[in-house]
């Protein structure tokens, strides 16, 4: 039977901690983290897209949450091609060529970084979010080889942010034939196709239908509020996942006061027996 993780793509937005979802008490790390891992089994780690992690940070996620829980981790954006400013890069690599043995070296901390999680048991799978630049094509394809080669054995998700790929009719097979995970969203420009990869795990994003999706600020952009009718228009698409992944994660990327966990409960809800 396929598992659902629902939870919020990031658990210290400081809207988040200013809406007062957080009871009182539980301003510090740990117990910030401690009480969301008791209301989700799912969270999206997004710090690593703009800087490294440690092994000392993953380990404490990993201590702080309960057997089952799942981090999604984001990809360091240098990882994805998308633009990574010098003072992101470890200090001994901010002069080096921005070339493929540069994001070899930089692959090789980010796995020792994120090795923790995944001793754990905590890691749910990697995520390499490729920017709207990134457009289909033998060259394309050969980068996101080249960092599914490196990742070899890990689990791998791929969301790209240039629809041209789900408009061609190669895209699925090619993500299947790397074991890697197609990420689903939702935006604006309405729901992606769900194509089911690898039998391993399916995954959906919601980063709400902000008009603004491709033009605004980070905080415009995924400022959304999800009706109950707008996350009902998913559940045609995700009930015949159940039946073709192991697991299925639903993460939620819309930003603002307590939007995003707001919608992970209506969600679950929506998918509970009784609603079924």
């Amino acid at each position: 039977m396929t598992d659902v993780l629902i939870g919020t793509c990031g658990w210290t937005d400081p809207a988040l901690l200013r809406s007062g979802w957080y009871p009182p008490g539980h301003r510090d790390a740990e117990r910030r983290l401690r009480h969301y891992a008791t209301r989700f089994p799912l969270a999206e780690a997004d710090s690593p897209y703009y800087a490294l992690p440690t092994a000392r940070t993953t380990a404490l996620w990993a201590d702080r949450t309960p057997p089952g829980f799942r981090f999604d981790v984001k990809a360091f954006s240098l990882l994805t091609g998308h633009p990574t400013r010098p003072a992101a890069l470890p200090p001994d690599l901010r002069g080096h060529p921005r070339d493929e043995a540069l994001r070899a070296e930089i692959w090789t901390r980010y796995a020792e970084a994120l090795a923790p999680l995944r001793d754990a048991g905590r890691l749910g799978t990697l995520l390499f979010q490729y920017p709207p630049s990134l457009t289909p094509g033998p060259e394309a394809e050969s980068f996101i080889r080249t960092a599914r080669e490196r990742a070899h054995g890990w689990p791998f998700a791929v969301e790209f942010r240039n629809p041209a790929w789900w408009e061609t009719g190669r895209t699925a097979s090619f993500l299947s034939d790397l074991d890697a995970t197609a990420v689903a969203t939702d935006t604006h420009e309405g729901m992606s196709p769900v194509p089911v990869t690898t039998s391993r795990l399916a995954v959906i994003r919601f980063h709400g239908r902000s008009p603004l999706w491709r033009t605004g600020t980070k905080e415009d952009r995924f400022r959304h509020t999800y009706t109950d009718r707008e996350l009902a228009e998913w559940l045609p698409r995700i009930r015949p996942l159940t039946a073709r992944t192991k697991e299925l994660h639903l993460l939620f990327n819309n930003c603002c006061a307590d939007a995003a966990v707001k919608a992970a409960e209506v969600m679950r809800d929506l998918l509970a027996p009784s609603h079924a």
